[in-house]
């Protein structure tokens, strides 16, 4: 019986590793991606000089893409 507990243990611990793995693989890619994407003329460089100049205007605009996107499903 504690033979089957550590061998389930075992099991457990090394799913947890690879899962661990799995995330911290697709995390780097996702900042990876985030980085490129904030490089100067990129979308997210856009957005954000955008929001710099005209925060309530932008605050306004996600809220009604998110009413939108809300009233969809």
């Amino acid at each position: 019986m504690a033979e089957r507990a550590i061998d389930t243990v075992t099991d457990v611990s090394r799913t947890i590793g690879e899962v661990t793995g799995a995330l911290r693989a697709a995390i780097d890619r996702l900042s990876e991606a985030i980085d490129d994407a904030r490089r100067p003329g990129q979308p997210l460089s856009t957005i954000a000089a955008i929001t710099r100049e005209a925060p309530l205007t932008s605050l306004l605009v996600a809220f009604m893409f998110g009413i939108a996107v809300a009233r969809r499903r």
